[in-house]
C-alpha cells in the first residue's frame, strides 16, 4: 500500500485553524438559540426546532469544533430531545439502502488498496513508453488514471495513493536534471511539479462524479432523490449522463493545468527508470491482488447487468423487473464484498482476502455523515422547513425557471463546498434546492444533480477537500497557485455542470 506524505500546516495555518473551531464551538449554540427565540410565524413548532437545530449542525459542519460525523449525529440526537420525531423514524435513514452500498463499496475499495491493486494499475498504464516521453502526455496520463480510479475509490484514497506516485515520478525527474551535462530549467520544472499536484487533486475530485460510489455526494444525491422526489437512478443510468461530464471535464481540466504550468526546456529521463523499479518492487500478481479484481469485476457486472437486461427484454420485461427485485446496487456490492472474506490467499493459514481488522479501517465516519446527512434532509421535508426555505429564497432571487434554478443550484454547490466538506455540503444544499424547485413549480431533478455535482467541486483551498488537503501538505503547492487555479476551474466547472445536464438530461429521457 501506499505511503501518503502527512499534511504539512504552517503555523498561520494552525492558528487560524485553531480560532476557526473554538469560535465555533460557541457560534453554533449561540445561532442556535438565536433562531430558538425568534418568532417565525411561517414556520410550524416542529420545523422551527429544526431550524435551530440545523443553525447549531450547519455551524459546526463548517467550523470543525469536533469532529463532522459526530455532529452528523449530534443533529438527529436533538431532533429527538426536541420532539421534532421519534427516534424510529429519526434514526430510519441510517439504515437507507445506499448506506449499505457505501460500506459495500468501502470495503472492496479497501481490499484493492491492502493488496496494492490500484497502484499496480496505476503504474502499469504510466509504464507504457509513449507517455513517458513528453511531459504533457505524462500530465495527461496521470491525472487519467487518477480520475478513473477515483470513480471506484474514494477521492480521498486515491489522491493518497496517486501522491507518493507523482512526488517518485518528480524525483526521479529532479534528479536526472541533476546529472552532469543537463541544464534544464529549475523554474520550468517547479511549474511542473505544481501542475502535477494540483492533477493529483483535481482529477481525484473529477473522476468520483463518474460513478454513484464515487463521490458521497453522488451517494447523498441518489438517496434524496429516491427520497424526496420518487426517482430512481440506477448506476448504469447515472454513468449515462455522468460519465459525458467527467471526459469533458477532464479535458478542461488538461488544459487548464497545461497552460497554467507548461514547463520550458524540461526532459523526463529517468521517469520510466524508476517507474520500472516501482512494478519490480510490487513483483508478480497476488492470490490477493487477483482475488480483489474479481470481487470488483463482479460486482461492476451485476451493476451493469440490468442495462442489458433492458436493452434486450425492455424495462417491463419480467427478468429485468425480477433482477431489480433481488439485485440491487447495495445488495450487489455486498455480496461481492462478502466474496472478499471467502476468496483465500492462503488456505493453509485461512487467511482470505480481506479480514476484519483490515475492514474496521474503511471510512465509518462518512458512512455515519451520510446517514446523518439523510435524517435531517428528509426531515426538512416532514417538518416543511426545507419548503418554507425554499418559498423564501426562491423570493429572494426571483428564480423561476428550472435552468434559473439548476444554476442557483450549482452555484450554492460550489461555493459552500469551498467551505466545509463536499458530503456536509451536499447534505446542506440538496434538500434545499429540491424545496426550491417545487415551490417554483418546476422538475426538481435537474437542480438536485446541479447541487449534487456542484458538491464535488471545491478547488481553491486546502480546506475545501481532502484531496487539496493531501496534495498541500506535500509543500509542492503554493497556496495562491491552488486559489488561482481552483477559481478558473471552479467557474469552468459551473459551466459545464449547467450546459452538460441542459444537454444530456432531454437526450436520455428525464425532461
Amino acid at each position: 500500500m501506499a505511503q501518503t506524505v502527512p499534511e504539512v500546516m504552517t503555523a498561520t495555518e494552525e492558528h487560524f485553524d485553531r480560532a476557526r473551531q473554538t469560535v465555533g464551538l460557541f457560534l453554533g449554540p449561540i445561532a442556535g438559540f438565536l433562531i430558538w427565540l425568534w418568532p417565525i410565524p411561517a414556520l410550524s413548532a416542529p420545523a422551527h426546532d429544526l431550524a435551530w437545530i440545523l443553525a447549531i449542525v450547519v455551524v459546526y459542519w463548517i467550523t470543525e469544533p469536533i469532529p463532522i460525523p459526530v455532529t452528523a449525529l449530534m443533529g438527529p440526537v436533538l431532533c429527538i430531545l426536541a420532539g421534532v420525531g421519534t427516534a424510529r423514524d429519526v434514526l430510519a435513514p441510517f439504515s437507507n439502502p445506499i448506506i449499505f452500498l457505501f460500506i459495500g463499496s468501502f470495503l472492496i475499495a479497501q481490499a484493492m488498496i491492502v493488496h496494492g491493486l490500484d497502484r499496480r494499475f496505476a503504474l502499469g498504464i504510466l509504464q507504457r513508453r509513449w507517455i513517458g516521453a513528453s511531459p504533457g502526455r505524462l500530465l495527461f496520463a496521470f491525472g487519467a488514471i487518477t480520475g478513473f480510479i477515483s470513480m471506484w475509490v474514494s477521492n480521498t484514497a486515491t489522491a493518497a495513493m496517486m501522491l507518493p506516485i507523482a512526488v517518485g515520478i518528480l524525483n526521479a525527474i529532479r534528479q536526472a536534471a541533476q546529472a552532469p551535462g543537463r541544464d534544464d530549467d529549475p523554474a520550468g520544472l517547479n511549474r511542473y511539479s505544481t501542475g502535477l499536484m494540483l492533477m493529483v487533486a483535481y482529477a481525484a475530485s473529477v473522476g468520483g462524479i463518474g460513478t454513484i460510489i464515487g463521490s458521497p455526494p453522488n451517494l447523498i444525491g441518489v438517496g434524496l432523490i429516491r427520497q424526496q422526489i420518487g426517482i430512481e437512478i440506477s448506476f448504469l443510468e447515472w454513468m449515462a449522463f455522468a460519465v459525458p461530464l467527467l471526459v469533458v471535464m477532464y479535458v478542461g481540466l488538461y488544459f487548464l493545468l497545461w497552460g497554467m504550468h507548461r514547463p520550458t526546456g524540461l526532459s523526463l529521463d529517468g521517469v520510466e527508470a524508476y517507474i520500472r523499479s516501482e512494478l519490480q518492487r510490487l513483483g508478480p500478481w497476488t492470490a490477493g491482488q487477483r482475488n480483489a479484481a474479481v470481487a470488483f469485476l463482479v460486482a461492476v457486472t451485476l451493476w451493469i447487468a440490468p442495462g442489458g437486461l433492458a436493452l434486450i427484454y425492455g424495462t417491463q420485461s419480467p427478468a429485468y423487473e425480477w433482477y431489480n427485485a433481488h439485485l440491487p446496487e447495495s445488495v450487489v456490492v455486498l455480496l461481492a464484498a462478502i466474496l472478499l472474506f471467502l476468496l483465500p490467499v492462503d488456505w493453509k493459514r485461512r487467511a482470505f482476502t480481506l479480514n476484519w481488522k483490515d475492514a474496521a479501517q474503511i471510512d465509518w465516519g462518512t458512512i455515519l455523515l451520510f446517514g446523518g446527512g439523510l435524517s435531517l434532509g428528509d426531515l426538512m421535508f416532514k417538518t416543511g422547513l426545507a419548503e418554507t426555505m425554499g418559498r423564501g429564497l426562491m423570493g429572494l432571487l426571483s428564480v423561476q425557471s428550472v435552468w434559473g434554478v439548476t444554476a442557483l443550484a450549482i452555484f450554492l454547490g460550489i461555493v459552500i463546498s469551498e467551505l466545509t466538506s463536499n458530503t456536509a455540503s451536499a447534505n446542506m444544499v440538496i434538500p434545499v434546492v429540491i424545496a426550491i424547485a417545487i415551490a417554483a413549480g418546476v422538475n426538481p431533478l435537474p437542480p438536485a444533480l446541479g447541487a449534487c455535482l456542484g458538491a464535488s467541486y471545491g478547488f481553491m483551498l486546502p480546506i475545501s477537500t481532502p484531496p487539496n488537503a493531501i496534495v498541500y501538505g506535500s509543500g509542492l503547492i503554493p497556496i495562491t497557485k491552488m486559489i488561482r487555479a481552483g477559481i478558473v476551474f471552479d467557474l469552468i466547472g459551473f459551466l459545464i455542470i449547467w450546459a452538460g445536464l441542459r444537454i444530456l438530461l432531454p437526450l436520455l429521457g428525464y425532461l
